[in-house]
């Protein structure tokens, strides 16, 4: 019977359990390194056996650690290792000692079954007379997995050990054996630098001392005549059929067969596979290959490559190394010009792009190869991902005098894609871009379209529409003389980038043309991207529904042409899409796994750092907010494209505003609208006008912020472009607010509530939860300012609380709570409005409530509360709202507002509520933002307290929670 390892154990340990069991004998069988004399010393531990013997046996190394071959006399067990080692007249010994096992005892015998005189028989040629009570048990070591690789390379080399990348890499190289695993493991622990998880640094590490003796000591104790069998596996490195390895050797059928009889016997080779032969472990080719003599490796290297030339399908990579190392060089280019073109055939760019970088770098490569190879490195990398070493031989390429200038051209063009759309170098790709459709219109008419069609792309900083616009009509000119239907395909598929991104009336027509029904390859590429650009624009321009539907299509064709940068600026669009429709749930996760697998590709990954930005302003943490809106340095924000750069910016200016650092705010807005103006794509504008109109009202520039939403309304015209329209309403409302504020007109905020009440209805139609909850609450705010305006007779209003970006410098009266830091709630002298309002009973000093008393402390007639209940009843609603999407900052401003306005309970007896054990309200609210990573003036700006009480309140709440520090308040709430 076989037995697992825990039922061999549990099998021994019954042996000593019951006095009247029958003996066990255990065999426990296994190759070197897979852990025999561990698992022995493991029963030897057996803490179900305290009383019994120990008795160990070590077979072959003539030290005397043996048994007597007569009965012991009591229960014992013996642990017998390496019997492969032992001679003749030391199996008959042992034979004896087992087939006296008593009751009571037992037995565990190890030994490596490649190494048996006999196979099969560990204890020599003839059967075993097994006693009649005995039970015999076999255990067969195996090698780890890789999650058991994976747990001892992060116990030894720390979290860089356990990556996929070195965890996959380590189990390959050494077959999974516990032995070479180790030892690997502590070479990789050793090396300086240290070790970072790459598989380039496991391939490096070199074969550790153990694995490399037992190998050379199994090949060389073959014959001469029979070692060239051996050095042939070492030389192909992975299992191979018998013709095969007999074919590198060189030595002829019948002298290759004996060979791999004598290498299979003597383990210098082992069946890994059924018919396939090669070395245990992997790792082990690489130190018989090191002892092979130079001549002879070239040429094992030179028949090894034509071998492999006739598998199917050919492994060219392999055959171009095996060429390398036979130093045929022109043998080995055309060999990594096919495993190019093969590994972009079937759409695995990244594989072609690595095997040609390292290729273009080696140094004497002839110029004739370099202009074959270059252009084949450059469109895969534009196709696929690119890499910095990619734009970097590239550049130093496109410098080499001797290159046919239709080449030099097409290098040219494909830098400048690479340099604009994968690295956000924009201004760099421009000209690169320029120079290559003047070097390819005389000599590569097709390439010139090419490079035209991508002068048409409006995403880049820089150009204005029009600027596209003339690139547009000398692409499809370019396109349509060059016959080529790939090129038209890609014109058009820029066309429709360009024709959307202005809300054309003809945009959704040039999608329906795009020939997603084609059976080349070229075409659905372009028609995927034109596609994915569709639906890119459509989140610009608001219409959400479409874009599922875009997207879908869009990748489904990307996946099917092989084309991955399409794919992963999908993956982006897709991000923007659940940002602006409300699905918050786990999209900061979404973003950073998206962050992480573009890690060396920052610039594809911006969407994902500016909706994370985006996602940290709504949930108050404005510190991580900044550093994800500055795409975290990996690259400059104005590189950024224009329409994320014009949503980054609004981001950053609504920030700045809300720690009313207004003139700061007005300068980054006339900055970010300069670069859409330039531009000419209104709609792009849609994510900063709000924020930039306020700016610049509230810095005091009224002309400037009347200009801008004069030019946004002239950029829009006609277009259908719904976001940007609700915008334009939002921005105009902004305009009211601050003029009716300036003027103390309660008629003018009444308007101007009407205005974002309708800013409110568009966003809901798109639609947009999140946007249509901040022009809500600007409406309730504006109602309340209006309340406030008419009783104080023009002398006060509701201050702005961030759901314009910004928030009012009203506060509270310094030490207002009291020492314990109670609810807001008060008497006389507690927090104020923007007006001077006292939350709660007033002391007839110009106090305003929403129902409350109101100056005088009379009462207002039911009539004239009825705006009023109202706006506090939208209050309400987009504060659960907020709650809802997981905008704490947001929630909690509104909240503030809603404190300052709702009614006193009836019945409520005078007097606070006692909060002296547990967080009042307001504790919880600044102890929540200041969790969050806001500053006291910065949480005092939201909730319209001063920083002192705001000091105050965070006090509390570490005294009543246990906090060490503000950061500890998020573990402690």
């Amino acid at each position: 019977m076989i037995a697992t390892c825990g039922s061999a154990r549990r099998s021994i340990a019954r042996a000593f359990a019951d006095p009247d069991a029958g003996p066990v004998l255990l065999y426990v069988e296994g190759a070197a390194g897979l852990g025999k004399t561990h698992l022995l010393s493991e029963l030897a531990g057996l803490p179900e056996a305290p009383d019994v013997a120990r008795l160990w046996w070590r077979c072959g190394a003539g030290d005397g650690q043996q048994v007597a071959d007569e009965p012991w006399g009591k229960p014992a067990l013996l642990l017998v290792d390496d019997v492969h080692r032992a001679d003749e007249d030391e199996l008959r010994r042992l034979r004896r000692v087992l087939e006296g096992l008593e009751p009571g005892s037992a037995a565990a015998v190890a030994y490596r079954p490649e190494e048996l005189p006999v196979p099969g028989l560990p204890l020599g040629g003839s059967a075993m007379a097994y006693p009649f009570r005995l039970t015999v048990l076999t255990h067969r070591l195996a090698p780890w997995d890789e999650e058991r690789v994976r747990r001892a390379a992060s116990d030894v080399l720390g979290e860089s050990g356990g990556t996929a990348e070195a965890v996959g890499t380590l189990h390959e190289r050494t077959g999974g054996v516990p032995r070479a695993v180790v030892d690997l493991l502590a070479l990789l622990r050793e090396q300086r630098p240290a070790f970072t998880g790459t598989a380039a640094e496991v391939a490096a590490a070199g074969v550790p001392t153990r694995l490399a003796e037992l190998v050379l000591s199994r090949t060389y104790a073959l014959s001469p005549a029979h070692r060239p069998l051996v050095w042939a596996a070492a030389v192909l490195d992975g299992p191979a059929a018998r013709d095969e390895l007999i074919a590198v050797s060189g030595l002829g059928a019948v002298p290759g067969s004996d060979a791999l009889l004598r290498a299979l016997e003597s383990a210098a080779l082992a069946e890994p596979g059924e018919g396939r032969y090669g070395f245990a472990v992997p790792l082990a080719a690489a130190a018989v290959r090191d002892t092979v003599p130079g001549p002879v490796r070239q040429d094992l290297h030179r028949r090894a490559a034509g071998v492999l030339s006739r598998r199917q399908p050919v492994a060219w990579t392999s055959v171009g190394e095996h060429h390398r190392a036979a130093g045929d060089e022109r043998r080995w280019l055309r060999a990594v010009e096919k495993a190019a073109e093969s590994a972009a055939a079937s759409g695995r760019h990244q594989e072609a792009i690595a095997l040609l970088e390292r290729t273009l770098a080696a140094p004497g490569i002839p110029p004739q190869a370099r202009a074959r190879l270059a252009p084949l490195l450059a469109r895969n990398a534009v196709t696929g991902l690119r890499s910095d070493q990619t734009v970097e031989v590239l550049a130093q390429i496109v410098q080499d005098a001797d290159l046919p200038p239709a080449v030099r051209g097409e290098l040219r063009l494909d830098l400048g894609l690479m340099l604009s759309n994968q690295m956000g170098r924009f201004a760099d790709g421009w000209r690169v871009l320029e120079i290559a459709a003047a070097e390819l219109r005389e000599v590569r008419s097709v390439l010139a379209a090419r490079a035209m069609a991508a002068l048409v792309t409006p995403y880049w900083p820089g150009a204005s529409l029009d600027v596209h616009r003339g690139w547009l009509i000398k692409a499809v000119a370019a396109a349509d003389d060059s016959g080529d239907e790939a090129m038209r395909t890609a014109v058009l598929a820029n066309q429709v980038g360009l024709a959307m991104s202005w809300a054309d009336p003809e945009a959704w027509d040039l999608v329906e043309r795009l020939p997603v029904q084609s059976t080349d390859p070229a075409c659905v590429r372009q028609a995927a991207r034109g596609l994915c650009n569709a639906a890119d624009s459509a989140v610009w321009l608001g219409f959400y529904r479409r874009v599922d539907g875009l997207l879908a299509e869009g990748r489904e064709l990307a996946t099917r042409s092989g084309a991955p940068y399409t794919e992963h600026s999908a993956s982006g669009t897709r991000l923007l899409q659940e940002w602006w429709t409300g699905q918050w749930l786990g999209l900061a996760r979404r973003c950073e796994e998206f962050i992480a697998d573009t890690a060396d590709m920052p610039f594809l990954a911006s969407d994902a750092y500016v909706v994370r930005g985006l996602l940290a302003v709504a949930q108050g943490d404005w510190g991580e907010a900044r550093s994800w809106l500055s795409q975290r340095g990996t690259f400059g924000t104005e590189n950024l494209p224009v329409p994320l750069g014009a949503t980054a910016a609004g981001a950053v200016i609504r920030l700045t505003l809300a720690r009313q650092e207004v003139a700061d705010a007005a300068e980054q807005a006339r900055a970010a609208w300069t670069v859409v103006a330039e531009k000419g794509v209104w709609p792009w504008a849609a994510e900063l006008a709000p924020w930039a109109v306020e700016a610049l009202a509230r810095a005091g520039d009224t002309t400037g912020a009347q200009a801008m939403v004069r030019d946004f309304a002239q950029g829009l015209g006609a277009a259908d472009a719904p976001a940007a329209r609700a915008a334009l309403v939002w921005s105009r409302a902004v305009l009211a607010e601050n003029d009716a504020l300036a003027q103390g007109k309660p008629s003018g905020l009444l308007a101007a509530a009407e205005s974002y009440r309708k800013a409110a209805a568009a966003y809901a139609e798109l639609p947009r939860p999140y946007s249509q909850a901040l022009t809500t609450e600007c409406a309730g705010r504006c109602v309340l300012a209006a309340d406030a305006v008419g009783e104080a007779g023009g002398a006060g209003g509701v201050d702005r609380a961030g759901g314009s970006g910004g928030s009012g410098g009203a506060g509270e009266a310094d030490g207002a709570d009291g020492a314990d830091g109670a609810d807001s709630t008060q008497a006389a002298g507690g927090e104020t409005d923007g007006a001077g309002a006292s939350e709660g009973a007033a002391d007839g000093a110009g106090a305003h409530g929403s129902g409350a008393s109101a100056a005088g402390g009379s009462a207002a007639p039911a009539g004239d509360r009825a705006p009023t209940a109202s706006a506090i009843a939208e209050l309400e609603s987009c504060a659960q709202h907020f709650t809802d999407l997981g905008a704490v900052w947001d929630a909690t401003r509104a909240r503030a507002l809603l404190r300052t306005r709702q009614p006193a309970k009836k019945g409520r007896p005078p007097g606070r509520p006692s909060h002296s054990d547990q967080l009042s309200p307001r504790e919880a609210e600044v102890a929540q933002l200041a969790s969050s990573g806001l500053t006291n003036r910065e949480i005092a700006a939201t909730l319209h307290l001063s920083p002192r009480t705001v000091e105050q309140h965070i006090a509390g709440a570490m005294r009543k929670t246990g906090a060490l520090s503000r950061r500890d308040l998020v573990h402690r709430l």
